[in-house]
């Protein structure tokens, strides 16, 4: 097993492509057949895998979880900001963590599959982990 921790800066609202990072750390690990697991420690950011072929996709993502989830004042968790509150709910639709199956040393994605971190506050300083098991 392996584990490692990636750091990435944020703005508002945006998606980050992680993809490379999490071949890397499947590479780095030496498992060649297993699960990989990539979690984000964060109650305002989440994961997807979605098309890397178009950028304005993930922009499209985005607008319609935004629509979806508006920022508003009305959310009865009143601790935090009103995008704050925001970025809980989506977060939660979304997920925190992406189960990967690795085949020969590499994530299994298909040919235009990418994996995303998406910010649903920020900016922040974020993290997220990459366990790869054989």
């Amino acid at each position: 097993m392996s584990l490692s921790n990636h750091k990435l800066s944020t703005v508002a609202n945006a998606a980050y492509e992680i993809t490379a990072t999490v071949r890397d750390a499947v590479a780095a690990s030496g498992i060649k057949d297993g699960l990989c697991v990539v979690f984000v420690p964060h109650t305002t950011a989440g994961l997807s895998i979605s098309s890397f072929w178009d950028p304005k996709g993930l922009e499209d993502v985005h607008d319609d979880i935004n629509r979806l989830v508006p920022t508003r004042i009305d959310f009865k968790h009143q601790f935090d900001t009103p995008q704050d509150a925001a970025g809980h709910v989506k977060s939660v639709l979304v997920g925190v963590s992406l189960t990967l199956i690795i085949v020969d040393g590499a994530p299994l994605l298909g040919h235009s599959q990418g994996i995303f971190f998406n910010e649903f506050d920020g900016p922040r300083q974020r993290q997220f982990f990459v366990k790869c098991h054989g």
